[in-house]
């Protein structure tokens, strides 16, 4: 009977994540659209959405309604980060530069765009490892579904909510969360 609550704890032990434990996104750097280091760690202290986006997606006009958050709230110690992908049906062709180019003239992007990644599969990058997966965030699982999913990300890099694609960056619970 003690080996087997020792085996008990021991296996529960493994599957809890002290919250001391839990990485923080923080924790990890990513190549900008320009190809230079970004450390996500200089976003502490400021509440993130990570969005995936793509320039030839029924969604891409989001782009739109993306910049006119970021610039409402970004000396709100807010930040939209971009990841451009093209894990969707092809609707990322293009390279950093073309992506740049597009964003620039067809949106006046100036929240921080990154360079182009994969949010899912094999190759899936590692900034979407720690949104997609309970084990890397502490909080949930789950899957990118299409381009222009929304991950939200508190002042200490932890994941606080996933936001569908469809879902407008202006919706009401997207404002409510910056705001509080």
């Amino acid at each position: 009977m003690r080996i087997f609550s020792i085996l008990l704890l021991c296996a529960f032990m493994s599957h809890a994540q002290p919250a001391a434990m839990k990485k923080s996104i923080h924790s990890l750097n990513v190549e900008d659209i320009n190809g230079n280091s970004f450390s996500l760690a200089s976003l502490k202290g400021k509440k993130v959405m990570i969005v995936n986006t793509a320039s030839k997606c029924g969604l891409t006009p989001q782009y739109k309604k993306l910049e006119a958050l970021y610039q409402q709230y970004k000396d709100q110690n807010f930040v939209i980060i971009g990841f451009p992908a093209n894990n969707f049906m092809w609707q990322e062709p293009g390279t950093n530069e073309e992506i740049k180019a597009f964003c620039s003239k067809n949106y006046g992007v100036s929240f921080p765009m990154m360079a182009k990644i994969s949010v899912k599969g094999k190759n899936q990058h590692p900034v979407y490892a720690f949104l997609t997966q309970k084990i890397k965030n502490g909080v949930k699982d789950s899957s990118v579904s299409w381009n222009f999913q929304k991950y939200l990300i508190d002042e200490n890099g932890m994941l606080v909510d996933v936001i569908s694609p469809r879902t407008q960056p202006d919706d009401e619970k997207i404002l409510n969360w910056i705001k509080s």
